[in-house]
């Protein structure tokens, strides 16, 4: 009798990339506003306004949440996999982290867009 174990196969090449890239569009994102607000002389509230009132970046922003919740889950799902052994609570955590990584999604987009 063979006895089945759930991995999740057919991950490898592609998730590795997926990590570099949207680490790649974190790190830009950072270095870009850190490089911005450094050359603003005064920091207030309107500063910040001015910075999120426009379109290209909100669309910015939301790249960069976007990137880290991808980020976030092949990361957690990599750990769970490797060190959580019953498929029953590996499911019940991914099923966990995909709920609330989904909820930030929604939540980022009425932060971002005021819906």
């Amino acid at each position: 009798m063979v006895n089945r174990v759930v991995v999740g196969a057919h991950y490898g090449l592609r998730d590795w990339l997926i990590q570099r890239v949207t680490a790649v569009v974190m790190a830009v994102y950072c270095v870009s506003l850190a490089g911005y607000l450094l050359m603003q002389p005064d920091l207030d509230y309107d500063v910040w306004t001015a910075l999120f009132s426009s379109l290209p970046m909100r669309t910015f922003s939301l790249l960069f949440l976007l990137s880290l919740f991808y980020h976030a889950w092949v990361g957690i799902r990599d750990i769970v996999m490797d060190y959580v052994k019953p498929a029953s609570v590996r499911l019940v955590i991914h099923v966990l982290v995909i709920l609330a990584l989904s909820l930030y999604v929604i939540w980022s987009v009425q932060i971002l867009w005021g819906f």
